[in-house]
């Protein structure tokens, strides 16, 4: 009952996965971008058209060698046998064709879809943050990016296509050979595509847990290297190792058996082709001998049931890939359907400060709804006012602060600036009003000029060498070799605490 549940809901994800992507291959405000789409399908049609012709050419050219009929279209054996090139090579030139007319729809797509992920993860609360972890959520953004371009190829190109081509050569075989020509390739279609979808249905459940491992282990190894010094203050680097060899053995174990089944697949779908490539050829070979077909005839027929073995190919390998690209997609979305936990009011206007003054009014707030740090807080700070706040660990200063700067909101009570209720302005304003130097100051792994104009985009030198100024580290800076441009290196490890908070002040300050 819970595998059926579970099936379920894969298959919801997966039809909201499709839903979600569809519109990129038709958007309603790029025209450009639509008819590009309607090129790429006039491109593949005629290239599944010249597909089934080719081997009709090449029957022609057999037949004219072997004098064993009267020569296709008035040409002779070499004419047909060029056309015969020409036409293979005008098949794979309108496939090579589509691809580049496709290609910026699908890039167009992947940039438009990373962008979102990467906006709305940056609009998700602290809370939710602090409970992700940094590792995996990356390569969730990752793994699902990447799927966005092959699922748009799958939705335009793939199944329409192929059903088309099957058809067009089931039709032929029925019309110039025999009903039973039909049915083996019926049958043998049918026995493939039953055997591909479950065998990777049952692989799709193996490479969930592959991936599972794959994002443990990334997850591991990221944390271990953002956590580098204190790895080495604590010598724990043999500890480490053993934690990422861990999730890496799980990840080996799960691999081996993809690859193991890879392999059955691989092997079933090669044995029912080639069974019903071969009881094809035996109807050929009979109607070849009793003189009812001509050699030309049989290559024809071999060159369909050949022509037929790629599309399905491709299916078994389309369908593997669509369940994993559905999987790493899903992922990718249920983050994106992660509401904020902190969101501006519709037609919030901007914070307005005039004075400065800070007001919590009868302020409650905790992290988890069984432990409430603020009960009933009550502060006035007036414009121009220094106030420190004091208290033992866990009384809830830091929260004030994340309270003020609207990384939380509280459960009862009101925080005001100049009177303005802080969930009535946009957060933008807010934070541009307000500046932090937090506790454990974080830079970018870049250069010092880089992280102190970070303060204020579209600073200049000037102003940049003016905040470390006042912040007591110009002099510093200009004694370091490469002055300004010298990197921090990761999190601004290359740095002192003192120098990291300075350049937290400066960056503050501007």
């Amino acid at each position: 009952m819970t595998q059926e549940i579970s099936s379920a809901a894969e298959r919801r994800s997966g039809l909201r996965t499709i839903r979600r992507v569809a519109p990129y291959l038709w958007p309603e405000d790029d025209p450009g971008i639509r008819r590009r789409v309607v090129w790429a399908l006039v491109a593949l049609v005629v290239a599944k058209l010249i597909a089934v012709y080719v081997p009709m050419l090449y029957k022609g050219a057999v037949d004219g060698l072997a004098q064993d009929a009267v020569p296709m279209l008035g040409l002779g054996a070499i004419a047909l046998t060029v056309a015969y090139g020409m036409a293979r090579l005008m098949g794979v030139g309108f496939q090579q064709l589509r691809d580049v007319i496709f290609a910026p729809v699908g890039q167009r797509a992947l940039r438009m879809l990373a962008l979102e992920t990467f906006t709305h993860i940056h609009q998700l609360s602290l809370r939710y943050h602090i409970t992700r972890k940094t590792g995996g959520l990356s390569r969730i953004i990752e793994r699902g990016v990447k799927g966005v371009e092959f699922l748009l190829r799958f939705l335009l190109f793939s199944i329409g296509p192929l059903v088309l081509e099957l058809l067009l050569i089931g039709i032929i075989l029925t019309v110039l050979f025999d009903i039973w020509y039909l049915v083996i390739v019926a049958v043998t279609m049918g026995l493939y595509i039953w055997f591909t979808f479950a065998v990777t249905e049952w692989r799709v459940k193996l490479r969930r847990e592959m991936n599972d491992q794959d994002t443990d282990a990334n997850q591991k190894a990221i944390d271990s290297l953002l956590n580098f010094e204190t790895v080495k203050y604590f010598g724990a680097e043999a500890r480490e190792a053993a934690r990422y060899d861990q999730s890496m053995r799980g990840y080996a174990q799960a691999a081996l058996k993809t690859s193991y089944s890879l392999a059955f697949l691989n092997f079933g779908q090669s044995l029912l082709i080639t069974a019903g490539l071969v009881g094809v050829m035996v109807l050929a070979a009979i109607g070849v001998q009793k003189g009812d077909l001509t050699v030309g005839d049989f290559v024809m027929v071999n060159a369909y049931m050949i022509q037929i073995t790629v599309p399905l190919n491709f299916l078994g390998t389309v369908y593997r890939e669509i369940r994993q690209s559905l999987v790493d997609m899903g992922e990718m979305f249920d983050l994106l359907e992660q509401p904020p936990e902190v969101s501006d009011r519709p037609g919030a206007p901007d914070l307005q400060v005039s004075g400065g003054e800070i007001r919590l009014e009868d302020v409650r707030f905790g992290y988890d709804p069984d432990r409430e740090i603020l009960r009933g807080v009550d502060l006035t700070v007036g414009a121009g006012e220094t106030v420190a706040i004091v208290g033992a660990t866990g009384s809830g200063k830091s929260t004030i602060g994340r309270l003020l700067f609207r990384f939380y909101d509280p459960t009862a009570g009101a925080l005001k600036i100049d009177g303005q209720d802080l969930r009535a302005v946009t957060q933008t304003s807010l934070h541009a009003a307000i500046g932090v130097v937090p506790q454990d100051t974080v830079l970018f792994n870049d250069t010092i000029r880089y992280n102190i104009g970070y303060g204020r985009a579209g600073a200049t030198q000037a102003e940049i060498e003016a905040a470390a100024r006042a912040a007591q580290i110009h002099d510093f800076i200009t004694a370091l070799p490469d002055g300004y441009d010298t990197a921090v290196g990761e999190r601004g490890l290359k740095l002192s605490g003192g120098e990291k908070q300075r350049v937290g002040i400066a960056r503050t300050l501007l």
